[in-house]
């Protein structure tokens, strides 16, 4: 049903099913298609209130029908994630699609999110099935192990999925410790078995300026 176009571009083949896709992605299609807006960023009450509630902008809107849809975002990477009834925690600003049988909500995150100015819950995508996630350059998926914890700088965190505990480590940052100064004021760390996507790249963040 995802397929690659290439690197940039997300073509979805649908026959009478559906997908979401952050909404004003679609750059193209063809065949019968029907639309529908999709409220907040995940499904029910809760997903609407907390996005209201932390003023995120993203909305999600549904595509059903015959043909083929296509799917981009500034120009950004896009990197196809596979589900088999797991969950995948997503920043909001990464999300790009899922297949219509997935369920999207919202997860609390607490300092993390706020300190990317991303509100203090991220998007979550959990069952059977694909999801596609935007990166700033070509995403790359670390591995988690018992024994082989993970540091992430906050700015260059895409997305995470599997058995993971996270913790926030403030202090000294990357960019400070390189002597340039204005770096985030904490790290993430990761913990237990699970997969981390991380972009060559990174976001603004509120912390950035701390």
């Amino acid at each position: 049903m995802f397929r690659l176009q290439s690197s940039r571009v997300l073509a979805v083949d649908l026959a009478g099913d559906a997908v979401k896709a952050k909404n004003g992605s679609m750059v193209a299609y063809d065949g019968e298609m029907a639309f529908k807006k999709l409220s907040g960023g995940g499904e029910g009450l809760r997903g609407m209130v907390t996005r209201r509630l932390t003023g995120e902008q993203m909305t999600v809107m549904e595509v059903k029908g015959h043909g083929t849809c296509w799917f981009a975002d500034r120009a950004s990477e896009i990197n196809l994630v596979g589900l088999r009834g797991d969950k995948l925690y997503v920043e909001s600003s990464n999300f790009l699609a899922a297949d219509a049988g997935l369920r999207t909500g919202t997860s609390f995150t607490g300092l993390r999110g706020a300190s990317q100015g991303n509100g203090l819950f991220t998007t979550t995508v959990e069952g059977h099935g694909q999801a596609a996630i935007l990166s700033d350059g070509p995403a790359v998926v670390l591995r988690v192990g018992p024994q082989h914890p993970l540091t992430v700088d906050p700015g260059a965190y895409v997305a995470h999925q599997g058995n993971l505990r996270q913790s926030f480590q403030s202090g000294v940052t990357f960019r400070t410790l390189m002597g340039e100064g204005g770096g985030e004021a904490f790290q993430i760390r990761f913990e237990g078995d699970g997969l981390v996507y991380v972009q060559p790249s990174e976001r603004n963040t509120i912390a950035g300026d701390v």
